[in-house]
């Protein structure tokens, strides 16, 4: 199975001087760090009300009473309670669209899905005391449970959708009815990697090197399905080959320079075990 990257879009054209968008653009960054600001004191207030009323005793009108706002300031942010205490998923979702939009030519999908995700570990470590908090709480309350799993699918989707727009279906059309199908579950195991880690460091209390984990974590999903899935963006740029000589004497192998090392030792491998 092989992946390519997707055309790039054609840039787009600009009306005004590149000297006007600077001001737009700081004055949107200060709306967006405002909004999250806002969106993380809502969210400390119904965590703190939640661990001294409970979960189900606390009203919209107390969370946004301890956080100094009105009622409506509540629902500009939250659709409900549940919500408030997952206030960054949706920045973060944007962060790691990013990272998939920015992929180098070079970079094996799965491995652009494996730094996607890690902005979703960059948000829950950048507040320990706070993730570890509403991990104990999501135990409890099966409501919030099911709006984790939802923010959860969230991923995924953009994941799958991801991966599912590099396959090279001249590669493999026999089978081109199974791209859904290896797409989501590539993605998948990408995310279940992340939470299996995520969830072991939130239970030791957020402590460890949790981002040496996610990568151990990850070089298990990729060789469990780097390999299987394609090993390359295009068929013209193979990780590496390999041809030897009518009588064994000579070995040559060539490799692009990112080429993982395993890569080209099982070609090597492969290449004297036909000749």
């Amino acid at each position: 199975m092989q992946y390519v990257r997707g055309m790039s879009q054609p840039a787009k054209s600009s009306r005004t001087p590149a000297t006007t968008d600077a001001p737009e653009s700081a004055a949107g960054s200060r709306a967006a760090a405002q909004r999250l600001k806002m969106r993380r004191e809502l969210a400390a207030a119904a965590m703190e009300l939640f661990a001294t009323k409970g979960y189900e005793a606390t009203t919209v009108d107390e969370i946004a009473a301890q956080a100094g706002v009105a009622r409506r300031t509540f629902f500009r942010h939250f659709r409900s309670k549940e919500e408030a205490i997952f206030p960054d998923h949706d920045d973060t979702l944007i962060r790691a669209e990013a990272v998939l939009n920015a992929a180098p030519a070079h970079e094996h999908p799965l491995d652009t899905v494996c730094r996607g995700i890690k902005e979703v570990m960059r948000m829950y470590a950048a507040r320990p005391e706070i993730s570890v908090a509403r991990y104990k709480l999501t135990r409890e309350v099966p409501t919030l449970r099911e709006a984790e799993i939802a923010s959860v699918a969230r991923y995924e989707r953009l994941f799958t959708r991801y991966l599912l727009g590099h396959f090279d279906e001249r590669a493999h059309a026999d089978d081109a009815n199974d791209d859904p199908l290896l797409a989501e579950v590539a993605a998948s195991a990408v995310v279940t990697a992340h939470n299996h880690v995520l969830r072991r460091w939130l239970r030791a209390g957020g402590q460890g090197d949790v981002e040496a984990q996610l990568d151990h974590a990850f070089a298990i999903v990729r060789k469990t399905f780097g390999t299987g899935i394609g090993a390359g963006r295009s068929t013209s740029a193979q990780p590496a080959a390999a041809t030897a000589s009518a009588h064994g004497e000579v070995l040559v192998t060539v490799a692009r320079t990112d080429a993982p090392l395993d890569e080209v030792m099982r070609t090597i491998e492969q290449a004297l075990k036909e000749h």
